[in-house]
């Protein structure tokens, strides 16, 4: 009889200690009921009871999945980067997610959802496109912590799938294997944003996983591709920016197939909950641009006008008059970056049917955020690719400076409040477009992209 390998009497040793544990669980709650689970768990102290379950029973799926790769034989030579890279991240981030017990906007998309469910209108908190209200809208008879759950395990799943996608788009822009799995987990081990959106319970990397999977699947899925740019915007309205792209592509049957996913997804909203929660929705993010104080770690331009003007002792009523020259001066500046990368194929050389599209999106994104009323810390996940796919095309000193620099504000600083120094994000994305249409002269990679990209490859596991 063939002796089994290592890997594999591994992977069924966990699955018999999963199939015990499970056994007894059930076993334990059908004599005694909850009662009886609860003789057995304890609350640790500053911890919470279904988080720490949550987090144990993902790191202790992904050390099975791990085992089972390596039992099959999935990892090789080819993806054990990757997958070390990953699993590195995913395990660092179920840990950390683990001791947080105090979450934010999760309460607004609860709340939202009861509005409704009870028929009221959405509250003013609400300043996103109904659909992730009306998704949640069926749990409210569960109570608050069951939509909370689902939420915070949604979000956990999300992060792992991002990195996968973020990998994968990377690949796109021409980055090995390799080179891509290194950076991508370089990027998530230390990022603000990522740690913000966690903490928050936030949309963005749902958002941003629509984002990227829509660019992913452009060309060869155009069908698929439009619905997945068609849900972002249902759940952000900001993504709309990115439509840009396909124009410059002058791609009409995925422009079709994204008018008629975005019709038919309001449809599907307005059956669920009628048509008043887009009036609120809409009535909502206006509001904002009637705001009062401003927030000092929200970097908008609508933002630091108002910081500004307060601190000078000026109207607020005047700030529009300044804010709007100023958006459309910015707009401006980024659509010539956008045009100069696409005419010049800055990050993605040859294959014009997909080329301009990808050469469009990195500075779409940071046009898509200068053009929003509002630039909360955990916004900057929507800068992953065109910080990192900047990577490749980065050669001198003064760039690499200017860059690093950039790539702090955005990515590294923790968040706080102190005018004017906090608005450190805002000049990061001038500055990403400054380097976007500096390095759109040169032709090819830079040398030690190249450099890298060719040593990752050659070294043999």
């Amino acid at each position: 009889m063939r002796r089994l390998s290592s890997s594999h009497e591994a992977a069924l040793v966990w699955c018999a200690i999963t199939v015990v544990l499970v056994a007894a669980a059930l076993g334990l709650y059908h004599a005694r009921g909850v009662a009886g689970l609860k003789e057995v768990i304890q609350q640790g102290p500053l911890s919470d009871v279904a988080i720490t379950l949550f987090s144990t029973a993902l790191a202790w799926l992904l050390a099975g999945v791990l085992l089972f790769l390596l039992a099959t034989r999935r990892i090789h030579s080819g993806n054990v980067v990757t997958a070390a890279c990953f699993f590195a991240v995913a395990l660092l981030y179920v840990n950390f997610l683990r001791e947080r017990t105090v979450y934010g906007d999760i309460n607004d998309y609860i709340k939202a959802a009861s509005n409704l469910f009870r028929g009221e209108p959405l509250h003013a908190r609400y300043l996103y496109p109904p659909l992730w209200a009306t998704l949640l809208k069926p749990l409210v008879p569960l109570g608050w912590r069951a939509i909370f759950d689902l939420c915070w395990l949604l979000n956990a799943l999300s992060l792992f799938a991002f990195f996968f996608l973020l990998h994968a788009a990377l690949k796109r822009y021409g980055f090995s294997a390799r080179l891509a799995a290194l950076v991508t987990a370089a990027f998530l081990l230390v990022n603000v944003p990522v740690i913000r959106t966690l903490c928050y319970v936030q949309i963005n990397v749902h958002v941003m996983n629509l984002i990227l999977v829509a660019l992913l699947l452009y060309p060869q899925s155009i069908v698929f591709s439009a619905l997945a740019m068609s849900l972002a915007v249902h759940f952000k309205a900001s993504p709309a920016v990115l439509v840009l792209a396909i124009l410059i592509q002058k791609d009409w049957r995925w422009l079709a197939w994204f008018a008629a996913f975005t019709l038919g997804v309001a449809a599907l909203t307005v059956a669920a909950a009628g048509v008043s929660p887009y009036r609120d929705f809409l009535a909502n993010a206006g509001a904002l641009y009637s705001a009062g104080d401003p927030s000092f770690r929200e970097n908008s331009l609508d933002s630091f006008v108002r910081a500004l003007f307060a601190s000078l002792g000026a109207g607020q009523n005047l700030v529009q008059y300044f804010v709007v020259p100023l958006k459309i001066l910015a707009a401006t500046a980024a659509l010539a970056v956008v045009s100069r990368n696409v005419r010049r194929e800055t990050f993605c050389e040859g294959g014009l049917e997909k080329g301009r599209v990808l050469n469009a999106v990195p500075a779409l994104l940071p046009l898509m955020m200068l053009l929003s009323p509002l630039i909360w810390e955990h916004h900057g996940v929507f800068l992953a690719l065109p910080f990192l796919v900047m990577l490749k095309k980065l050669s001198s000193a003064g760039e690499w400076t200017i860059f690093g620099a950039a790539y702090f504000l955005v990515f590294l600083e923790p968040t706080f409040d102190f005018f004017p120094w906090s608005y450190g994000r805002l000049p990061a994305l001038f500055a990403w477009l400054w380097l976007a249409w500096r390095v759109s002269g040169r032709a090819g990679n830079s040398a030690a992209f190249t450099r890298a990209n060719a040593a990752l490859e050659s070294v043999k596991p």
